[in-house]
């Protein structure tokens, strides 16, 4: 179900920080329109941490409201974690009833749990949610990675299908890749090394530059998984370097300002996230200009 290319979705706000409904479903049906594969609502680029619970909520139910509505079901990954496994349990409940199809649930941040602890988080979810749920390592911005054994014995779970890997350790996901069943789903957390995970055996991506570009990241993956990685580095050379701008600063930031030149939404995030600095923005607006994204945006939204 979540193969090839899923949008880590931006959640839109108003020029007010409200949350924008109008521009978030106008969003959602571009990313279907241009192909993606499926949809990842409220994670670390929709801003889930300063989300309110019926904020989380409403982004998830009106993803998966568009995606019904649609020509194509794409299948919806909500985003579902936290630090406290039992309030983690009761948003995973919650996202369950607003019809997503699978939880994206990163590892608990800040309080550095055990692998132990890792293990026995996972699955008080599991078996608290029959969703399938993948498993979002990011040591970077938690503090804490997922250690082969432990993803070994995470993919034991029934429902546990596989790890949204962003440790930005090749060596670690070609590990996983060898000892994890094949049933196991590796998705790249990097747009930048989407080609190398699926060479190892990966899946596909969960991207942040599909935001922007969801038609070219889509069959990125897709010639990738085909086996021609001629073609796919061809797309990937061309928007390199929007991947590498989209992290100029902490996404989404960066992101927003591009998707704000392209005319698709405010480039307004909450505190403490903030826009880039001119310096950045600077930068953002050199390689929007250089693929001509704005003009493509453009041309789309008059159709």
């Amino acid at each position: 179900m979540f193969t090839g290319c899923g949008t880590a979705m931006v959640t839109p706000f108003a020029a007010d920080e409200s949350l924008d409904e109008v521009t978030l479903r106008r969003l959602v049906r571009r990313q279907i329109a241009e192909g993606i594969d499926f949809l990842v609502p409220c994670g670390t680029t929709g801003e889930s941490p300063t989300l309110t619970i019926e904020e989380h909520l409403r982004v998830v139910a009106i993803t998966v409201e568009e995606s019904k509505n649609s020509p194509r079901r794409v299948p919806v990954l909500a985003g579902a974690g936290g630090y406290f496994t039992r309030e983690v349990i009761e948003l995973a409940q919650e996202c369950e009833r607003a019809g997503a199809d699978g939880i994206l649930s990163v590892t608990p941040y800040y309080n550095k749990p055990t692998q132990e602890g890792l293990w026995q988080h996972y699955k008080a979810i599991t078996d608290a949610v029959p969703l399938p749920l993948i498993v979002y390592n990011i040591q970077g911005r938690t503090g804490v990675n997922v250690e082969t054994p432990t993803l070994m014995r995470l993919a034991e779970i029934p429902n546990i299908v596989g790890v949204k890997e962003a440790s930005g350790n090749i060596a670690q996901i070609a590990e996983v890749a060898y000892r994890l069943p094949e049933r196991f789903t590796i998705l790249s957390g990097d747009d930048s090394i989407t080609l190398a995970v699926i060479a190892l055996g990966g899946r596909g991506v969960i991207s942040v530059a599909s935001n922007e570009i969801p038609g070219p990241m889509t069959m990125l993956a897709r010639l990738a998984l085909a086996g021609d990685f001629a073609g796919a580095r061809t797309i990937q050379r061309r928007y390199f370097p929007l991947m590498q701008v989209n992290f100029v600063e902490a996404n989404p930031g960066p992101v927003k300002w591009a998707m704000s030149r392209m005319g698709l939404l405010e480039p307004t995030c909450r505190l403490p996230m903030v826009q880039p600095s001119e310096a950045s923005r600077k930068k953002i607006d050199q390689v929007v200009d250089s693929l001509k994204l704005a003009e493509g945006a453009a041309v789309a939204s008059s159709h």
